[in-house]
């Protein structure tokens, strides 16, 4: 399962490098908090930096192998390592989770603390203490590297409370929601914390406003509140009104944008969420449009291969030449900076079969219980909430884009294969032959 997994980065000659790796990596060098790029993630990353971040990648294999073997085992599918073997091969075929764990970027411990949260809701009981405990240290763990896992964390911890209530008239297993919530409060400590010993600095990781502003400029709410507040002179971005541009990322990213003349993203951040507040109360039908349009949109935006390209990694390599230059001539030497990856067949096929297993989702839920258990129903409903989730909290607080759901996307095969597996058709009534006449 370990090569199966590692394989496209063993190709590959050198783990996956995404435009983002280079700004968490620079946290430690920099003992400095930036926008969207935990400390703690970058820390774990600079671990592995000696020996060319394989460290890291070979950690991000084994946890999934272990969360995946553990998920089975408690649907009734353990001690079976060829089915184990098989699944794998199958999710590394036909989803993005090989290239997610080949990634230098948290993204692999979203999927993975989705179903630790699981484990620890609906199935404790399968579980040992020892194991019980790794789980909530990885969800913990998964919180301070990423704050969109913190969100869908939030929403699965309280949707769990709900289904508490609710699960005798859904026929669900009835989850407990006492580990779920210690993993949770756990990482809300570690986050905070880890940026103190990191950076000097007690607080989260920074940028939420700044992405969600952002988003508001591509979906034209920031052009409405500009045309009907310009001229002000309490605005600094009136200056700016003829000039912003079309994107989010452009707005983020670009040199020219407005964004790095008006003091970047902690220089703007206070004028954002003053207009953030502002846009709310003036024109809450519009933030409610464009809200469910990104997350419609971001919820079937799931193809693989995001980042794959050396034209992405400018910001990367840059990091790497400061604080790691002996790695550089290894990472250029990879395929990926040859451009060696193409993903439109690749696409071609995942796509659909994604889409086809969420929407096959809601009817492993709404099978009768006989013919499915009511814990890989709850396992369905789990994954459900997360993409639901997910695609909320990436579309509409940042920008619809298809690594922030594709990352999460493979559950949904995983818990149709379980489904499929554990399914038992009804039994058949036997009628008793009549008694044969005198």
């Amino acid at each position: 399962m370990l090569v199966i997994l590692l394989a496209p980065a063993l190709w590959n000659g050198f783990p996956f490098v995404y435009a983002d790796t280079g700004g968490y990596l620079a946290r430690p060098f920099e003992g400095a908090l930036e926008l969207g790029r935990s400390a703690f993630y970058g820390a774990f990353l600079a671990a592995g930096v000696p020996l060319d971040f394989w460290p890291n990648i070979l950690a991000q294999a084994i946890l999934t192998i272990w969360v995946l073997v553990l998920t089975l085992r408690a649907h009734g599918l353990g001690d079976q390592p060829r089915l184990a073997v098989l699944i794998v091969a199958v999710l590394s075929l036909l989803t993005s989770l090989p290239w997610f764990v080949g990634y230098l970027m948290p993204d692999i411990l979203l999927p993975l603390a989705v179903l630790a949260l699981h484990l620890l809701a609906f199935r404790p009981q399968a579980l040992g203490g020892i194991e019980k405990a790794l789980l909530v240290v990885l969800v913990a763990a998964a919180i301070a590297s990423h704050m969109a896992i913190l969100g869908v964390v939030l929403v699965l911890v309280a949707a769990f409370a709900l289904v508490r209530i609710v699960a005798p008239g859904l026929r669900l297993a009835r989850p407990r929601p006492g580990l779920p919530a210690l993993a949770l409060a756990t990482g809300l400590v570690l986050a905070p914390l880890s940026n103190l010993a990191i950076t000097g600095t007690f607080a989260f990781t920074p940028g939420g406003s700044s992405f969600l502003f952002a988003r508001l400029v591509q979906s034209g709410v920031i052009d409405r509140y500009l045309t009907d507040r310009c001229p002000d002179p309490a605005l600094k971005l009136c200056a700016f009104r003829d000039d912003l541009p079309e994107t989010a990322d452009d707005w983020m990213w670009a040199p020219d944008s407005p964004l790095q003349k008006l003091g970047e993203w902690d220089g703007f951040e206070p004028e954002a969420r003053r207009i953030i507040g502002e846009t709310l109360r003036l024109y809450p039908a519009l933030h409610l449009a464009t809200a469910l349009k990104s997350a419609g949109e971001q919820l079937v935006t799931l193809k693989t291969g995001s980042g794959i390209r050396s034209g992405d990694n400018h910001h990367a390599l840059s990091v790497f030449e400061r604080f790691t230059p002996d790695l550089v001539p290894r990472f250029q030497a990879s395929r990926q900076q040859h451009d060696w990856f193409g993903f439109t067949l690749v696409n071609a096929v995942q796509v659909p079969f994604l889409l086809l297993c969420m929407i096959a989702l809601p009817v492993v839920l709404a099978l009768p219980r006989p013919y499915i258990p009511r814990s890989v129903a709850a396992l369905a409903l789990t994954v459900v909430l997360a993409l639901l989730a997910n695609a909320a909290i990436c579309g509409i607080f940042s920008n619809p884009a298809n690594r922030y759901q594709s990352r999460l996307a493979w559950l949904a095969p995983l818990v149709v294969g379980v489904a499929t597996l554990r399914y038992r058709p009804a039994p058949v009534l036997q009628v008793a032959a009549p008694a044969p006449l005198p």
